[in-house]
This record gives C-alpha cells, sequence and structure tokens, in this order.
C-alpha cells in the first residue's frame, strides 16, 4: 500500500509540475507541452496534480475542450475507483 500511495504522489507531482511548467512556457511564447501528454499522465493517476495546476496557475482553465476532456478522465477514474472498492471488477 505504501508503494501505491508514493507512486500516486510521485505520478502526481510530475504532472502539477509538468502544468506548471507548461503555464510558463504559455506566458513566454514557447514551444509547449502537448495536451495528450498531460492527459496522458492524468489518466495513469496524474489527475489531482493537473487540478490543482490548474486552479493554483489559471491554467487551461479558459479552455472548453481541455476541461470537458480532463472532466471525462475524471469520471472514468471516479467510476474506476467505485468499480474497484466495490469489488465489481
Amino acid at each position: 500500500m505504501e508503494v501505491l500511495l508514493v507512486s500516486f504522489f510521485i505520478v502526481n507531482s510530475i504532472e502539477f509540475i509538468l502544468a506548471g511548467y507548461d503555464k510558463y512556457l504559455a506566458v513566454k511564447h514557447k514551444h509547449r507541452i502537448p495536451e495528450n501528454t498531460l492527459f496522458t499522465i492524468a489518466f495513469f493517476g496524474g489527475s489531482i496534480g493537473l487540478l490543482l495546476a490548474m486552479l493554483l496557475f489559471r491554467h487551461k482553465t479558459s479552455k472548453s475542450s481541455f476541461i470537458i476532456k480532463f472532466g471525462i478522465i475524471l469520471l472514468v477514474q471516479i467510476v474506476l475507483a467505485y468499480l474497484i472498492l466495490t469489488d465489481k471488477i
């Protein structure tokens, strides 16, 4: 269980840093981190890190297509967590 928590913390930290760095690149008008990279890391456990970065850095909060895709990822994760916790998977 400790390994799972440590890996969860690491993935969310990486996602948070990447989203913050992407915001920095956006402000500097530099080449950005692809959205699919952010979505992939979020899907594999980094959704809390991305959500915190979005709120803290005000990053991608006005881009509705990003928010919809991120919302779908969150919904899938919630459903999977529910199914796993209730032993339906």
